[in-house]
């Protein structure tokens, strides 16, 4: 895996080099940084392989730091694992910069001894690793043996992301499932892109070391639910697609794979479960009916409908519609039924806001715009109309929480609750 680990300063100094097993030798190494850090060749691929050496650096701030391997490294796991350093490095003085790598050796040397081990990474946790290394660098003398112990288990267990003994006088369990939906919408009303970016945040009070399932309208696992139960129907259209999925360290992928249920230990707080994508069958949630009319040089009318295809029991907050204009333009002219409306020369067009809207409720404004006549011919390019919203209870891609349980031990009754928001993405209408 890795052979050494490289902290190399903007100038092509080495900081601070580890070297973890046999492998590259100093005359590869030199000719590393005398080739791409000095010769400013860094910029162009985070991959350098030298007389079969592979080189693989990330920047942050002023340093690099190199992942050096003589053999068939993996490539995505070194990149994730000296992201991960820099993390560590960070929380524990403040920044990663050449002076605060200069004044803590004793603590660098200490936390990647740590961290890697033979060349291949280990545990990168920062909650784990500040509980038995301080903040100076030293091991802490004196501790109880059941402390010490319970570190221990903790640092090289199955569970490392989680502490035992945690307690609660309420265990509660949020999920907010978060979607950002993206549109591109071409002036004759065809869609261009639809797609839906979500992630699942998690906040977690629970005492113990409690076990959570949930389960999603997947529409793998309706069909095979389906396949099961021959009495079961299921209705067309009921489950969704999901793209481009990735999990939190705590989830077991092989009980996803298996039964596409999701099963986790919930590490203690806030966190993100998983992140996805998906592009089919995406519930549009506002439709934009543009007409936007030039007349003459010096004049354009403009009306624009705005329409909500949710449901009348929701409604959406802060909406905020931006309709571009001319750089030339004098004056604009504009009024809406609802909400408040005005020409703003710093944003480039007309903004037009409206703090609720109901939905399957439709919203008109129109105006009319006086362009200063311009000695250029160049036609007006006409940009997109954007907008940026919240829908609260709205699930753009229309993905549902169908179950959600808590095991534990002791069981303990948990007040569980499923919060669904869709928020814009890049939702534009070209006009």
């Amino acid at each position: 895996m890795i052979s050494n680990l490289l902290f190399i300063n903007q100038k092509g100094d080495v900081v601070i080099s580890r070297t973890y097993r046999e492998g590259a030798s100093q005359k590869v190494i030199d000719m590393f940084r005398h080739q791409v850090i000095a010769g400013k060749e860094a910029g162009r691929s985070p991959v350098k392989i030298i007389d079969g050496t592979a080189f693989m650096f990330i920047k942050h701030g002023n340093m690099y730091a190199v992942a050096v391997s003589s053999g068939n490294a993996q490539a995505a796991l070194a990149f994730q694992f000296l992201h991960d350093v820099v993390k560590v490095l960070t929380s524990y003085f403040g920044d990663f910069t050449e002076d605060s790598v200069r004044n803590n050796f004793v603590l660098i040397y200490e936390l990647l001894d740590e961290v890697i081990d033979y060349g291949y990474p280990q545990n990168c946790s920062v909650e784990v690793l500040k509980m038995y290394i301080t903040q100076e660098g030293n091991r802490r003398a004196v501790q109880e043996r059941a402390g010490s112990s319970g570190v221990t288990i903790q640092a090289t267990g199955a569970i490392s992301w989680r502490k035992e003994g945690i307690k609660y006088r309420k265990n509660e369990l949020f999920i907010d499932v978060i979607e950002e939906c993206n549109l591109m919408m071409s002036s004759k009303g065809t869609v261009l892109r639809n797609d839906v970016e979500g992630k699942i945040m998690v906040k977690c009070y629970l005492s113990g070391q409690p076990e959570c399932k949930f389960g999603l309208n997947d529409k793998l696992l309706l069909e095979s639910e389906a396949k099961t139960k021959k009495s079961a129907v299921r209705r067309p259209g009921s489950g969704i697609e999901i793209d481009d999925v990735s999990f939190n360290q705590c989830v077991k992928l092989g009980k996803f794979d298996m039964d596409r249920t999701i099963s986790f230990v919930p590490p203690d707080g806030e966190f993100k479960l998983m992140s996805y994508r998906i592009t089919d069958n995406v519930n549009l949630p506002f439709r934009v009916l543009p007409v936007v009319k030039e007349l003459g040089r010096t004049r354009l009318e403009i009306n624009i409908k705005v329409k909500s295809m949710f449901t009348f029991k929701l409604f959406a907050t802060n909406v905020v519609i931006k309709i571009p204009c001319p750089k030339n333009t004098a004056v604009a002219n504009v009024s809406a039924a609802s909400g408040k409306c005005k020409y703003a020369p710093e944003h480039g067009g007309i903004i037009w806001k409206l703090r609720r809207f109901p939905g399957d409720t439709e919203y008109f404004m129109s105006g009319e715009v006086e362009i200063m006549s311009s000695v250029s011919e160049k036609p007006w390019s006409r940009p997109p109309i954007t907008m940026d919203f919240q829908v609260p209870m709205f699930a753009s891609s229309g993905l549902h929480v169908r179950f959600l349980k808590v095991f534990e031990k002791s069981n303990y009754q948990t007040i569980k609750w499923v919060r669904y928001i869709t928020k814009a993405g890049q939702y534009q209408h070209r006009i």
